[in-house]
């Protein structure tokens, strides 16, 4: 049934754009030639986007900074392991899928560290990726509001993730 839904549902715009007589070549054409200027608008952005995110993981920069960060966190019941993955989130996906797949694989996936890492996969988002694709979309020079709600977000998120698990594992 699954294998059908994708042809049905082109078929009812077909139809759909038949009956309304709408040249449908030239709205799917059109549509593309959209779509194109949107990635040619914002490429740029996500280009140095992830120049930088690479440079951070290559640097050494993040794990510096959790070592740092460690002492801060840790009296809150949050584990170490955990501040790599909570700093990197913010800017990369991928990245932050790896830095959760070696925190399961070092402290396991039942273990704290890795159901919090777990929970935070799961519960934010790539704030600065989010912000540089829609603010390069859209022209947008100033996003101080944007970031500064996305950045309470994440940390809201990784400070929630540790509560709700322990409240899981309780």
């Amino acid at each position: 049934m699954t294998a059908l839904l994708v042809p049905t549902i082109l078929c009812m715009i077909l139809v759909y754009g038949l009956h309304k007589k709408v040249d449908i070549y030239d709205a799917l054409t059109c549509g593309i030639r959209e779509g194109l200027q949107v990635c040619a608008g914002i490429f740029p952005a996500l280009v140095t986007m992830l120049t930088l995110i690479t440079m951070l993981r290559a640097s050494g920069a993040i794990d510096l900074l959790a070592h740092f960060l460690a002492p801060i966190v840790e009296p809150l019941g949050m584990p170490a392991d955990c501040l790599p993955l909570a700093l990197l989130r913010p800017f990369s996906g991928g990245g932050a899928l790896a830095i959760g797949s070696d925190v399961m694989e070092q402290a396991g996936p039942d273990s704290l560290a890795g159901r919090i890492a777990a929970v935070m996969l799961g519960s934010s988002d790539t704030s600065f990726y989010t912000i540089a694709v829609y603010s390069a979309y859209l022209g947008l020079k100033d996003t101080r509001y944007a970031l500064k709600a996305a950045l309470c977000a994440d940390l809201a998120a990784f400070l929630m993730s540790g509560i709700a698990v322990r409240l899981l594992m309780a």
